[in-house]
């Protein structure tokens, strides 16, 4: 089934010709998170991996990548470093997920979702579920009042408190 319906763009918005995507949120957002190794370390990070070698033996990329996918969600703040040492060894470091960090979840649990839909023959091998009742989790796009929003009712505009930023 084809779907010729999309997201309304609004007031200036509308005439695509006529204005270009500053500062975007999703390019924005992409720039740190948009790898395989970014996303898959942070999967595993939700999962409770915490160090170095964890990430990089379960994402199944080589220390150099880990090291530097690492340094950069880090430095963006979704990961914080946090010293730890065994007894008798140097000081090491974990890595641990921030507030910014989580509020990304859902973000992460849509592609999963989606993937699951699309890409898997049959039946996924994982499956989101509830703690406390066992019942399955899934990703919506609803509003603020709770009601689900399908793609042709979902409209973008100019935020009026925007202020576009200084050259």
């Amino acid at each position: 089934m084809m779907y010729a319906m999309s997201v309304v763009l609004e007031g200036p918005l509308s005439d695509l010709s006529a204005w270009k995507p500053e500062g975007c949120s999703i390019a924005k957002a992409l720039d740190i998170v948009g790898t395989r190794s970014a996303i898959l370390i942070l999967r595993e990070a939700y999962y409770g991996t915490r160090r170095f070698d964890g990430f990089a033996t379960r994402v199944g990329i080589t220390d150099a990548a880990a090291a530097s996918a690492l340094r950069k969600l880090t430095e963006a703040g979704l990961l914080e470093k946090v010293p730890y040492q065994e007894e008798g060894k140097r000081t090491r470091s974990e890595y641990v997920l921030t507030p910014m960090g989580v509020d990304l979840l859902p973000a992460v649990l849509a592609l999963w979702q989606w993937g699951d839909k699309y890409l898997q023959d049959g039946t996924p091998p994982l499956e989101r579920v509830e703690d406390a009742t066992g019942e399955p989790v899934r990703v919506e796009v609803r509003s603020a009042s709770g009601s689900e929003v399908p793609l042709e009712s979902l409209r973008v505009r100019v935020n009026r408190n925007w202020r576009r930023p200084r050259k």
